[in-house]
């Protein structure tokens, strides 16, 4: 789990523990060198988790250990978002602050992009698979509830990036997969046994 100080960590922790799983909480861009598989939290907003990153030391230190090195990442909620290219939350230039790059796309407001829906999307929302079978949601039914909490929302520039779709108003990006990289706009740790066999994929698959 990346620490990069956004916020409580507790509950994706605690998953991973129920899990069988001993996770182990990286305070520093050097501890990346020991992690088999990597998570990328993210709490509020965009441009203040990239500065945090930016301003710890982080970003080549994930570039080296993740697109170097191949390491599986799984960025959650804004943490899905800070590996666009682009985010607009939080950022005063009309091209949004600079994301991680590692799926190419932005992340803009869901008004922005046609909802009509009340912000933020808070709650259980169905998602639906949009690609090819992946390893990421293996066991866990098409239309399965997941727990979301957001404004803002990812749109890849390759479709193909595009896992899993849910809607609130407008379809939007519910998880992501580049090669080694994925993403969940939702929050697995906070969504049940569909959460909790979502983790279990990721830190059990081999192309996970």
């Amino acid at each position: 789990m990346i620490d990069y100080g956004v916020g409580n960590l507790g509950s994706m922790l605690r998953a991973l523990e129920e899990l069988g799983s001993s996770p182990m909480l990286v305070t520093s861009p050097d501890g990346l060198a020991q992690g088999r598989r990597l998570i990328l939290p993210g709490v509020g907003n965009f441009t203040d988790c990239m500065a945090k990153l930016r301003d710890g030391g982080w970003i080549p230190a994930l570039h080296g250990a993740v697109t170097g090195h191949g390491v599986p990442l799984l960025g959650v909620c804004v943490g899905m978002q800070l590996l666009a290219d682009h985010g607009d939350e939080g950022s005063e230039d009309s091209q949004g602050t600079p994301g991680l790059g590692f799926v190419p796309g932005r992340v803009q407001h869901l008004r922005t992009l046609g909802s009509t829906e009340r912000m933020p999307h808070v709650g259980w929302n169905a998602i639906r698979r949009t690609g090819s079978p992946t390893p990421l949601l293996a066991g866990i039914p098409d239309g399965t509830d997941f727990y979301f909490v957001h404004s803002y929302a990812f749109t890849p520039q390759d479709k193909a990036d595009e896992i899993a779709s849910a809607t609130c108003g407008i379809p939007f990006a519910a998880a992501l997969q580049r090669d080694n990289i994925w993403g969940t706009q939702f929050h697995p740790e906070k969504s049940s046994r569909a959460g909790f066999r979502l983790l279990k994929n990721f830190l059990t698959a081999p192309q996970c």
